[in-house]
């Protein structure tokens, strides 16, 4: 077995050998498990005909995770209009990805095998792990990604190599935080002269026992080193390049030396991942937000998280102050107050701008899901009130995963983008057209019947499979599936948003069932879909 560290080797006969300590923290009976649920999830999402039934029956089984993620659902975080009451309905306003998210990181925060009296404290590591998955998500969502809910995944398990170690092998692993100091930059060279190993590839090596995708297990492997991820998954070098960006971004919040840290994550921030320097002052203006939030939602109780700006001038202001007699102290002190309030008031007038972004989709620039959830249910109460018709419609790229992987993420993005496009141009003005999820999206149709909203969908349909999507010289083409569902305001009974959400998607899953590239209507699967011949 190689010896796979971040830069150091074993440094004496006395250290474990790496194959011998390894077999002892995968045989340990106090390594930490994978729950059942997120195991059999991972292997489910995994395919790309999984629906969303599927994923609610199988989260359905475990009765506390439930009630964990319907706390997050119905939070500030997501700010749905209505209460989100089962899985099922969880399930069709989050979307797969952020359901999978929210299980994998309630599983991992469940972790906790630490023996009594060791030094390593698992509260304090577990609130760093959410804030390097908050970081990680705050710089993918600045990239405009699609896979904002798995980098937070990634970034949550990056030290994961530190838990194992302290729950299998706590005392020996005692050494290495009486070596370290506080510095978390001496970790890995501590690690190795005890072990002969480093949490890096411990972590790797466990994630892998767990059978976890190479985009989670190799940033756990390359997150103090990006530069060593030598592989040809443009996915997995964004993923192991944000992790560490992430870290660099935590060790500003909560070190002693956080101008090093601000440094280098500006330099390194332009050269692994081409950010500009306003992406990298919005993201360090909103990173303390982000944490406290999460922190929120996942149920931590920790202590409110300070501005990066405030971090930064106190640092400066200390190391001004070292050679200042009394009055100049004073003087500086005055001029740090009011710098700080003019500080305060930028950042109450930045704040209130992202709000206003909030409901845009950062790469396609249409609304996101939290505004399509408050458009429906608004919608909703106008037809009920007036008596209206009124549709939804779902509409899925085919075998838009494929496609990712014959030309790459960058193009995907590229026909997501000129897709949303499309749809857009050939809707009415007072239509909403949103992104649902990954290649879904979503177009509620006020005033319109069920056979006008197929008509619509059929239209769009041709539209897509005509259009010939060019990128960089290169010609692409897709095709893509539409469920309709539609609800009378003169009805006795109209569904509630999560049950028309289900009808459309009902009848999207009967369209791909069909063979794709065609319009199915929910109700009338055998009388009443359309498709090319």
């Amino acid at each position: 077995m190689n010896n796979m560290t971040a830069g150091s080797s074993v440094t004496d006969e006395s250290t474990p050998r790496a194959d011998e300590l390894l077999r002892t923290v995968l045989d340990s009976a106090q390594l930490p498990s994978l729950p059942t649920v997120a195991s059999r999830l991972l292997t489910l999402t995994a395919r790309e005909d999984t629906t969303l039934a599927e994923v609610a029956e199988l989260v359905s089984r475990d009765v506390a995770l439930c009630t964990k993620i319907l706390k997050v659902a119905n939070s500030a975080f997501y700010s749905f209009p209505q209460q989100i009451c089962s899985i099922s309905q969880a399930v069709s306003m989050l979307g797969t990805s952020a359901v999978q998210s929210l299980v994998l990181s309630f599983s991992f925060m469940s972790m906790n095998r630490v023996a009594q009296g060791s030094r390593f404290r698992f509260d304090t590591f577990m609130e760093r792990s959410l804030a390097r998955a908050s970081m990680a998500k705050l710089i993918a969502e600045s990239l405009c990604l699609e896979d904002v809910e798995e980098v937070f995944i990634a970034g949550l398990l990056e030290n994961l190599g530190e838990l194992v170690m302290a729950c299998t092998v706590p005392e020996q692993y005692d050494k290495v935080l009486d070596k370290i100091e506080g510095d978390p930059e001496r970790s890995c060279e501590a690690e190795v002269a005890v072990f002969g190993m480093d949490h890096c590839f411990i972590g790797y090596e466990v994630a892998q026992h767990w059978s976890f995708p190479s985009r989670f297990t190799l940033p756990i492997l390359h997150h103090h080193n990006p530069r060593a991820y030598d592989g040809n998954d443009e996915k997995v070098r964004q993923f192991v390049r944000i992790v560490y960006m992430s870290d660099l971004l935590v060790n500003i919040l909560y070190t002693d030396n956080p101008e090093r840290y601000h440094a280098r994550f500006r330099e390194e921030g332009a050269k692994l991942l081409g950010l500009t320097s306003e992406q990298m002052e919005s993201i360090l203006q909103s990173a303390h937000t982000a944490i406290d939030q999460a922190a929120v939602n996942f149920g931590l109780q920790v202590a409110h998280t300070r501005p990066v700006q405030e971090i930064l001038q106190e640092a400066n202001i200390r190391l001004s102050l070292l050679n200042l007699d009394y009055e100049q102290m004073n003087k500086q002190l005055i001029r740090a107050k009011l710098d700080l309030e003019h500080l305060t008031r930028e950042l109450r007038e930045k704040n209130e701008l992202l709000q206003q972004m909030a409901d845009l989709d950062g790469l396609t620039g249409i609304y996101n899901n939290r505004y399509f959830q408050q458009a429906l249910d608004n919608e909703l109460n106008r037809t009920i009130r007036h008596g209206y018709s009124m549709s939804l419609v779902l509409a899925d790229i085919d075998h838009f995963k494929h496609f990712n992987d014959d030309y790459g993420h960058l193009v995907g993005d590229f026909v997501i983008t000129e897709f949303s496009r499309l749809l857009a141009g050939n809707l009415r003005q007072y239509d909403t057209l949103a992104r649902y999820g990954g290649e879904e999206f979503v177009i509620v149709l006020p005033e319109t019947t069920l056979e006008q909203a197929a008509a619509v969908a059929e239209k769009l349909r041709e539209i897509v499979e005509k259009a010939v999507f060019v990128h960089q010289g290169q010609s692409y083409r897709v095709t893509a599936s539409f469920g309709v569902a539609s609800v009378s305001g003169s009805d006795e009974l109209v569904p509630q948003n999560n049950d028309l959400i289900k009808m459309a998607d009902d009848a999207l899953y009967v369209a791909k069932d069909k063979g794709r590239n065609c319009v199915s209507v929910h109700g009338e699967r055998k009388k009443k879909w359309f498709r090319v011949k």
